[in-house]
Protein backbone atom coordinates (compact mmCIF):
# COMPACT_ATOMS: atom_id res chain seq x y z
CA UNK A 1 0.00 0.00 0.00
CA UNK A 2 1.51 3.53 -0.65
CA UNK A 3 1.23 6.05 1.55
CA UNK A 4 -0.53 8.81 1.36
CA UNK A 5 0.90 12.27 1.00
CA UNK A 6 0.71 14.69 4.00
CA UNK A 7 -0.58 17.20 1.72
CA UNK A 8 -3.44 15.66 1.32
CA UNK A 9 -4.72 15.15 4.69
CA UNK A 10 -6.63 18.29 5.91
CA UNK A 11 -4.77 20.15 9.00
CA UNK A 12 -1.91 17.87 8.87
CA UNK A 13 0.66 20.21 7.09
CA UNK A 14 -0.72 23.15 9.06
CA UNK A 15 0.07 21.79 12.18
CA UNK A 16 3.80 21.63 11.12
CA UNK A 17 3.82 25.25 10.08
CA UNK A 18 1.92 26.25 13.53
CA UNK A 19 4.57 24.64 15.41
CA UNK A 20 7.35 25.78 13.10
CA UNK A 21 9.27 28.38 14.47
CA UNK A 22 9.48 32.10 12.76
CA UNK A 23 6.16 31.58 10.72
CA UNK A 24 4.41 35.26 11.36
CA UNK A 25 0.73 34.24 10.36
CA UNK A 26 0.29 32.11 13.35
CA UNK A 27 2.08 34.40 15.59
CA UNK A 28 -0.93 37.18 14.88
CA UNK A 29 -3.41 34.11 15.12
CA UNK A 30 -2.56 33.59 18.35
CA UNK A 31 -2.14 37.14 19.55
CA UNK A 32 -5.86 37.85 18.37
CA UNK A 33 -7.15 34.69 20.56
CA UNK A 34 -5.56 35.93 23.81
CA UNK A 35 -8.25 38.55 24.13
CA UNK A 36 -11.08 36.57 23.46
CA UNK A 37 -9.95 33.90 25.99
CA UNK A 38 -9.22 36.39 28.39
CA UNK A 39 -12.88 37.93 27.56
CA UNK A 40 -14.12 35.03 28.07
CA UNK A 41 -12.41 34.03 30.74
CA UNK A 42 -13.67 37.00 32.18
CA UNK A 43 -17.40 37.04 31.50
CA UNK A 44 -17.08 33.02 32.99
CA UNK A 45 -15.68 34.25 36.33
CA UNK A 46 -18.50 36.91 36.40
CA UNK A 47 -21.33 34.72 35.53
CA UNK A 48 -20.04 32.02 38.26
CA UNK A 49 -19.80 34.87 40.80
CA UNK A 50 -23.05 36.61 39.75
CA UNK A 51 -24.48 33.23 39.56
CA UNK A 52 -22.89 32.21 43.27
CA UNK A 53 -23.87 35.47 44.69
CA UNK A 54 -27.79 34.69 43.42
CA UNK A 55 -27.11 31.35 44.45
CA UNK A 56 -26.27 32.52 47.75
CA UNK A 57 -28.51 36.03 48.59
CA UNK A 58 -31.40 34.88 46.63
CA UNK A 59 -33.53 34.08 49.58
CA UNK A 60 -32.72 37.39 51.56
CA UNK A 61 -33.54 39.21 48.69
CA UNK A 62 -37.03 37.21 48.40
CA UNK A 63 -37.23 37.52 52.40
CA UNK A 64 -36.56 41.75 51.60
CA UNK A 65 -39.29 42.23 48.70
CA UNK A 66 -41.93 39.65 50.77
CA UNK A 67 -40.83 41.96 53.52
CA UNK A 68 -41.36 45.50 51.65
CA UNK A 69 -44.37 43.95 50.25
CA UNK A 70 -46.27 42.78 53.87
CA UNK A 71 -45.67 46.14 55.44
CA UNK A 72 -47.02 48.01 52.49
CA UNK A 73 -49.87 45.39 52.94
CA UNK A 74 -49.75 46.00 56.65
CA UNK A 75 -50.34 49.97 55.99
CA UNK A 76 -53.00 49.74 53.83
CA UNK A 77 -54.62 47.40 56.26
CA UNK A 78 -53.82 49.41 59.12
CA UNK A 79 -55.75 52.71 57.16
CA UNK A 80 -58.30 50.77 56.22
CA UNK A 81 -59.28 49.29 59.75
CA UNK A 82 -58.89 53.01 60.83
CA UNK A 83 -61.63 54.19 58.45
CA UNK A 84 -63.99 51.39 59.25
CA UNK A 85 -63.19 52.18 62.92
CA UNK A 86 -64.42 55.66 61.85
CA UNK A 87 -66.73 54.99 60.40
CA UNK A 88 -68.39 52.69 62.90
CA UNK A 89 -67.65 55.09 65.60
CA UNK A 90 -69.86 58.25 63.38
CA UNK A 91 -72.56 55.45 63.07
CA UNK A 92 -72.63 54.66 66.86
CA UNK A 93 -72.54 58.55 67.71
CA UNK A 94 -75.51 58.64 65.30
CA UNK A 95 -77.34 55.94 66.71
CA UNK A 96 -76.81 57.05 70.41
CA UNK A 97 -77.53 60.60 69.31
CA UNK A 98 -80.87 59.25 67.74
CA UNK A 99 -81.65 57.01 70.75
CA UNK A 100 -81.00 60.28 72.91
CA UNK A 101 -83.69 62.19 70.96
CA UNK A 102 -85.94 59.62 71.28
CA UNK A 103 -85.23 59.18 75.40
CA UNK A 104 -85.47 63.14 75.18
CA UNK A 105 -89.53 62.95 73.51
CA UNK A 106 -90.23 60.14 75.18
CA UNK A 107 -89.37 61.78 78.57
CA UNK A 108 -91.35 64.92 77.54
CA UNK A 109 -94.22 62.71 76.53
CA UNK A 110 -93.98 61.66 80.05
CA UNK A 111 -93.92 65.17 81.60
CA UNK A 112 -96.99 66.45 79.77
CA UNK A 113 -99.23 63.41 80.76
CA UNK A 114 -97.65 64.80 84.36
CA UNK A 115 -98.58 68.21 83.82
CA UNK A 116 -102.18 67.36 82.39
CA UNK A 117 -102.99 65.07 85.42
CA UNK A 118 -101.44 67.99 87.84
CA UNK A 119 -103.98 70.00 85.85
CA UNK A 120 -106.75 67.98 86.32
CA UNK A 121 -106.20 68.16 90.57
CA UNK A 122 -105.65 71.77 90.35
CA UNK A 123 -109.25 71.77 88.65
CA UNK A 124 -110.47 69.26 91.15
CA UNK A 125 -109.14 71.69 94.21
CA UNK A 126 -110.58 74.50 92.48
CA UNK A 127 -114.13 72.95 92.62
CA UNK A 128 -114.37 73.31 88.78
CA UNK A 129 -114.52 71.11 85.83
CA UNK A 130 -111.13 70.48 83.92
CA UNK A 131 -111.81 72.91 81.09
CA UNK A 132 -108.64 72.80 80.21
CA UNK A 133 -105.08 70.71 79.83
CA UNK A 134 -102.71 73.69 80.13
CA UNK A 135 -100.73 75.40 77.06
CA UNK A 136 -100.65 71.95 75.51
CA UNK A 137 -103.61 70.40 73.82
CA UNK A 138 -105.35 66.88 74.88
CA UNK A 139 -104.86 64.32 71.78
CA UNK A 140 -107.39 61.28 71.06
CA UNK A 141 -105.57 58.36 72.52
CA UNK A 142 -104.94 55.20 69.48
CA UNK A 143 -106.49 52.13 69.61
CA UNK A 144 -103.22 50.54 70.15
CA UNK A 145 -100.69 51.54 72.90
CA UNK A 146 -97.94 53.79 70.98
CA UNK A 147 -95.21 51.23 73.03
CA UNK A 148 -96.67 48.61 71.61
CA UNK A 149 -95.97 49.77 68.06
CA UNK A 150 -92.84 49.36 66.44
CA UNK A 151 -92.15 53.14 65.58
CA UNK A 152 -90.13 55.60 66.31
CA UNK A 153 -91.74 59.16 68.58
CA UNK A 154 -90.71 61.79 66.44
CA UNK A 155 -92.21 65.07 65.58
CA UNK A 156 -93.57 66.07 62.81
CA UNK A 157 -91.68 68.21 60.09
CA UNK A 158 -92.35 72.21 60.54
CA UNK A 159 -92.07 74.36 62.55
CA UNK A 160 -94.28 73.71 66.02
CA UNK A 161 -97.49 75.30 66.31
CA UNK A 162 -99.52 76.96 69.31
CA UNK A 163 -99.05 73.52 71.14
CA UNK A 164 -96.59 71.15 70.17
CA UNK A 165 -98.17 67.77 70.93
CA UNK A 166 -95.54 64.76 71.69
CA UNK A 167 -98.10 61.48 71.26
CA UNK A 168 -97.83 60.03 68.00
CA UNK A 169 -100.71 58.25 64.98
CA UNK A 170 -100.07 54.89 65.19
CA UNK A 171 -97.24 54.19 62.21
CA UNK A 172 -96.04 57.65 62.39
CA UNK A 173 -92.69 58.08 61.38
CA UNK A 174 -90.70 61.54 60.23
CA UNK A 175 -87.33 61.90 59.83
CA UNK A 176 -85.94 65.65 61.06
CA UNK A 177 -82.84 67.38 61.02
CA UNK A 178 -81.08 66.47 64.55
CA UNK A 179 -80.41 70.06 64.90
CA UNK A 180 -83.96 71.19 64.44
CA UNK A 181 -85.21 68.15 66.46
CA UNK A 182 -82.42 69.14 68.97
CA UNK A 183 -83.91 73.19 68.72
CA UNK A 184 -87.57 71.74 68.77
CA UNK A 185 -86.99 69.65 72.17
CA UNK A 186 -85.28 72.05 74.03
CA UNK A 187 -88.25 74.75 73.24
CA UNK A 188 -90.47 72.12 74.26
CA UNK A 189 -88.63 71.44 77.64
CA UNK A 190 -88.55 74.69 78.66
CA UNK A 191 -92.29 75.45 77.84
CA UNK A 192 -93.09 72.30 79.93
CA UNK A 193 -91.07 73.91 82.91
CA UNK A 194 -92.57 77.47 82.65
CA UNK A 195 -95.89 75.31 82.48
CA UNK A 196 -95.05 73.46 85.78
CA UNK A 197 -93.21 76.46 87.66
CA UNK A 198 -96.81 78.06 86.92
CA UNK A 199 -98.75 75.10 88.06
CA UNK A 200 -96.52 75.44 91.47
CA UNK A 201 -97.51 78.81 91.60
CA UNK A 202 -101.10 78.50 91.27
CA UNK A 203 -101.21 75.25 93.79
CA UNK A 204 -99.88 77.99 96.05
CA UNK A 205 -101.64 80.28 95.81
CA UNK A 206 -104.94 77.78 96.13
CA UNK A 207 -103.45 76.63 99.51
CA UNK A 208 -103.06 80.04 100.34
CA UNK A 209 -106.55 81.31 99.76
CA UNK A 210 -107.53 78.16 101.56
CA UNK A 211 -105.69 78.57 104.91
CA UNK A 212 -106.69 82.26 104.44
CA UNK A 213 -110.45 81.50 104.19
CA UNK A 214 -110.12 78.65 107.04
CA UNK A 215 -108.58 80.79 109.17
CA UNK A 216 -111.64 83.30 108.73
CA UNK A 217 -114.15 80.22 108.85
CA UNK A 218 -112.53 79.10 112.66
CA UNK A 219 -112.58 83.19 113.57
CA UNK A 220 -115.88 83.51 112.84
CA UNK A 221 -116.66 80.10 114.97
CA UNK A 222 -114.76 81.09 118.23
CA UNK A 223 -116.73 84.70 117.72
CA UNK A 224 -119.69 82.97 117.92
CA UNK A 225 -118.69 81.34 121.41
CA UNK A 226 -118.27 77.75 119.68
CA UNK A 227 -115.57 75.31 119.75
CA UNK A 228 -114.29 74.51 115.96
CA UNK A 229 -113.47 71.38 117.48
CA UNK A 230 -117.21 70.67 117.49
CA UNK A 231 -117.35 70.41 113.66
CA UNK A 232 -113.97 68.28 113.23
CA UNK A 233 -116.70 65.52 112.00
CA UNK A 234 -115.07 62.65 109.54
CA UNK A 235 -116.49 62.65 106.19
CA UNK A 236 -118.70 60.21 104.99
CA UNK A 237 -118.88 58.51 101.65
CA UNK A 238 -115.63 58.44 101.03
CA UNK A 239 -113.03 56.36 100.31
CA UNK A 240 -110.46 54.50 97.53
CA UNK A 241 -107.04 52.61 97.75
CA UNK A 242 -103.89 53.79 99.06
CA UNK A 243 -102.32 55.56 96.55
CA UNK A 244 -98.84 56.79 98.46
CA UNK A 245 -97.18 60.27 96.49
CA UNK A 246 -94.15 60.10 94.63
CA UNK A 247 -92.72 62.49 97.35
CA UNK A 248 -91.19 65.06 95.01
CA UNK A 249 -91.61 68.81 95.64
CA UNK A 250 -95.19 68.91 93.37
CA UNK A 251 -96.68 66.07 95.88
CA UNK A 252 -95.73 67.53 98.66
CA UNK A 253 -97.37 70.93 98.41
CA UNK A 254 -100.38 69.54 96.96
CA UNK A 255 -100.92 67.62 99.84
CA UNK A 256 -100.63 70.40 101.92
CA UNK A 257 -103.10 71.91 99.68
CA UNK A 258 -105.38 69.39 99.74
CA UNK A 259 -105.33 69.24 103.55
CA UNK A 260 -105.97 73.37 103.78
CA UNK A 261 -108.88 72.91 101.18
CA UNK A 262 -110.23 70.04 102.82
CA UNK A 263 -110.41 72.14 106.18
CA UNK A 264 -111.65 75.30 104.48
CA UNK A 265 -114.83 73.34 102.87
CA UNK A 266 -115.31 71.81 105.72
CA UNK A 267 -115.40 74.97 107.73
CA UNK A 268 -117.20 76.43 104.79
CA UNK A 269 -119.93 73.91 105.44
CA UNK A 270 -120.24 74.16 109.18
CA UNK A 271 -120.61 77.98 108.57
CA UNK A 272 -123.20 77.60 106.45
CA UNK A 273 -125.03 75.75 108.47
CA UNK A 274 -124.73 78.37 111.43
CA UNK A 275 -127.04 81.10 111.69
CA UNK A 276 -124.75 84.34 110.70
CA UNK A 277 -127.15 86.36 108.67
CA UNK A 278 -129.72 88.54 109.54
CA UNK A 279 -133.01 88.13 109.98
CA UNK A 280 -134.42 91.25 108.48
CA UNK A 281 -132.49 92.91 105.71
CA UNK A 282 -133.01 96.06 106.61
CA UNK A 283 -130.89 97.72 109.95
CA UNK A 284 -133.20 96.71 112.66
CA UNK A 285 -133.17 98.57 116.31
CA UNK A 286 -132.75 96.40 119.17
CA UNK A 287 -136.08 96.70 121.56
CA UNK A 288 -135.03 93.50 123.64
CA UNK A 289 -131.78 91.47 124.05
CA UNK A 290 -131.27 88.49 125.48
CA UNK A 291 -131.24 87.70 129.08
CA UNK A 292 -132.66 88.87 131.94
CA UNK A 293 -135.03 91.49 131.67
CA UNK A 294 -137.79 93.17 133.08
CA UNK A 295 -141.32 91.66 131.50
CA UNK A 296 -142.88 94.22 129.41
CA UNK A 297 -146.94 93.06 131.04
CA UNK A 298 -145.76 91.89 134.71
CA UNK A 299 -142.83 94.37 135.04
CA UNK A 300 -141.67 91.36 137.01
CA UNK A 301 -137.60 89.70 136.40
CA UNK A 302 -138.00 87.11 133.87
CA UNK A 303 -135.76 85.54 131.31
CA UNK A 304 -135.64 86.89 128.10
CA UNK A 305 -134.71 83.82 125.36
CA UNK A 306 -134.33 86.12 122.23
CA UNK A 307 -133.38 89.27 120.77
CA UNK A 308 -136.33 91.74 120.05
CA UNK A 309 -136.13 93.40 116.43
CA UNK A 310 -138.90 96.62 115.98
CA UNK A 311 -139.63 96.72 112.35
CA UNK A 312 -143.12 97.68 109.79
CA UNK A 313 -145.83 95.57 110.00
CA UNK A 314 -145.79 93.14 106.85
CA UNK A 315 -141.41 93.52 106.75
CA UNK A 316 -139.87 90.29 105.63
CA UNK A 317 -138.28 87.84 107.60
CA UNK A 318 -135.66 85.94 106.70
CA UNK A 319 -134.23 82.87 107.08
CA UNK A 320 -130.43 82.95 108.64
CA UNK A 321 -129.05 80.09 107.72
CA UNK A 322 -130.40 76.58 105.10
CA UNK A 323 -132.44 74.34 107.04
CA UNK A 324 -135.92 71.94 107.14
CA UNK A 325 -139.10 73.71 108.40
CA UNK A 326 -139.96 71.70 111.66
CA UNK A 327 -142.39 74.14 112.54
CA UNK A 328 -145.20 76.30 110.94
CA UNK A 329 -147.69 77.48 113.25
CA UNK A 330 -149.28 79.42 116.37
CA UNK A 331 -147.47 78.90 119.37
CA UNK A 332 -149.44 80.62 121.95
CA UNK A 333 -147.12 83.22 123.35
CA UNK A 334 -144.79 83.28 120.23
CA UNK A 335 -148.06 83.97 117.95
CA UNK A 336 -147.13 82.78 114.44
CA UNK A 337 -143.51 81.42 114.82
CA UNK A 338 -141.67 79.54 112.43
CA UNK A 339 -139.14 76.90 113.72
CA UNK A 340 -136.10 75.85 111.38
CA UNK A 341 -133.08 72.92 112.01
CA UNK A 342 -129.85 73.71 110.73
CA UNK A 343 -128.64 70.60 111.48
CA UNK A 344 -125.93 69.88 114.00
CA UNK A 345 -127.93 70.76 117.17
CA UNK A 346 -128.84 74.13 115.85
CA UNK A 347 -132.59 75.94 115.47
CA UNK A 348 -133.62 79.01 115.17
CA UNK A 349 -137.17 80.83 115.63
CA UNK A 350 -138.87 83.54 114.16
CA UNK A 351 -142.02 85.08 116.44
CA UNK A 352 -144.97 87.10 116.50
CA UNK A 353 -145.03 87.06 112.85
CA UNK A 354 -148.10 88.71 111.17
CA UNK A 355 -148.24 85.74 108.50
CA UNK A 356 -145.83 82.77 107.28
CA UNK A 357 -145.14 81.47 103.81
CA UNK A 358 -143.57 77.86 104.81
CA UNK A 359 -144.30 74.58 106.08
CA UNK A 360 -143.02 72.00 108.24
CA UNK A 361 -140.74 69.88 106.67
CA UNK A 362 -140.24 72.06 103.67
CA UNK A 363 -136.38 73.00 102.61
CA UNK A 364 -135.23 76.75 103.20
CA UNK A 365 -132.24 78.00 101.72
CA UNK A 366 -130.30 80.96 103.75
CA UNK A 367 -132.22 84.22 103.30
CA UNK A 368 -135.33 82.69 102.32
CA UNK A 369 -138.56 85.21 102.95
CA UNK A 370 -140.02 82.34 105.88
CA UNK A 371 -142.60 84.76 106.57
CA UNK A 372 -143.79 88.86 107.36
CA UNK A 373 -143.45 91.06 111.04
CA UNK A 374 -146.34 91.33 112.93
CA UNK A 375 -147.41 91.54 116.81
CA UNK A 376 -149.23 88.16 116.99
CA UNK A 377 -149.17 86.19 120.53
CA UNK A 378 -147.60 87.77 123.16
CA UNK A 379 -146.22 90.94 121.78
CA UNK A 380 -146.47 94.66 122.54
CA UNK A 381 -146.37 96.09 118.62
CA UNK A 382 -144.74 95.23 115.58
CA UNK A 383 -141.36 93.77 115.59
CA UNK A 384 -139.60 89.72 115.02
CA UNK A 385 -138.32 88.10 118.09
CA UNK A 386 -135.75 85.96 116.75
CA UNK A 387 -133.95 83.04 118.52
CA UNK A 388 -130.69 80.45 118.29
CA UNK A 389 -131.25 77.15 120.58
CA UNK A 390 -127.73 74.85 120.54
CA UNK A 391 -128.71 71.47 121.61
CA UNK A 392 -131.95 72.29 122.79
CA UNK A 393 -130.87 75.43 125.16
CA UNK A 394 -131.08 78.95 123.97
CA UNK A 395 -128.57 81.34 123.59
CA UNK A 396 -127.60 84.88 122.60
CA UNK A 397 -128.18 85.50 118.86
CA UNK A 398 -126.00 89.21 118.69
CA UNK A 399 -122.94 86.73 118.99
CA UNK A 400 -124.11 85.02 116.05
CA UNK A 401 -125.29 88.35 114.26
CA UNK A 402 -121.70 89.79 115.34
CA UNK A 403 -119.65 86.99 113.51
CA UNK A 404 -121.77 87.06 110.48
CA UNK A 405 -121.28 90.67 109.85
CA UNK A 406 -117.65 90.05 110.62
CA UNK A 407 -117.23 87.22 107.78
CA UNK A 408 -119.46 89.65 105.43
CA UNK A 409 -116.78 92.77 105.90
CA UNK A 410 -114.15 90.53 105.13
CA UNK A 411 -113.83 91.90 101.69
CA UNK A 412 -109.99 91.03 100.70
CA UNK A 413 -110.97 87.14 99.63
CA UNK A 414 -114.94 87.68 98.16
CA UNK A 415 -116.19 89.50 94.98
CA UNK A 416 -118.32 92.37 95.87
CA UNK A 417 -121.84 91.86 96.46
CA UNK A 418 -121.19 87.98 98.05
CA UNK A 419 -120.24 87.54 101.87
CA UNK A 420 -117.90 84.95 103.20
CA UNK A 421 -120.75 82.35 103.58
CA UNK A 422 -120.81 81.74 99.91
CA UNK A 423 -118.98 79.64 97.77
CA UNK A 424 -118.90 81.19 94.39
CA UNK A 425 -116.06 83.47 94.99
CA UNK A 426 -114.16 80.88 95.56
CA UNK A 427 -115.21 79.05 92.42
CA UNK A 428 -114.90 81.90 90.56
CA UNK A 429 -110.91 82.56 91.87
CA UNK A 430 -110.24 79.20 91.52
CA UNK A 431 -111.16 79.24 88.10
CA UNK A 432 -109.67 82.67 87.44
CA UNK A 433 -106.25 81.17 88.13
CA UNK A 434 -106.66 78.01 86.70
CA UNK A 435 -107.50 80.27 83.40
CA UNK A 436 -104.55 82.17 83.52
CA UNK A 437 -102.42 78.40 83.47
CA UNK A 438 -104.53 78.34 80.47
CA UNK A 439 -102.89 80.89 78.46
CA UNK A 440 -100.23 80.44 75.86
CA UNK A 441 -96.46 81.34 76.85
Amino acid sequence: MRPIPTSTIPGADTSRRRGRPGDPAASRRGSRLVPVLAVALAASTIWSGATSYYIVFHDEMLGRFFGQVRAVQLAYEAQVGALQTQVERSVSERVRTREGFEGRIAALAERQVLIEKRQGVLAGLGAIEPETTGSIPAAPAPEQAPAAQPQKPFPTPGEPGGAFDLRMRGGDRVEVPEHRLDRHIAGLDGRLDRLAQRQSQVLGDIAAKAMRNAARFRSAILQAGLDPGRFDRPERGVGGPLVPLSGDAFDRALAEAQRSADDERRLRRSVSALPFRRPLAEEAVFTSEFGPRFDPFTRGLAMHTGLDMRADLGTAARATAAGRVTAAEYGGGYGNMVEIDHGQGFVTRYAHLASYGVSPGQRVEAGAVIGRVGSTGRSTGNHLHYEVRIDGQPVDPERFLRAGATLTGEAADTAPGQDGLAAGSWVAWSKAQLQKLARPQ
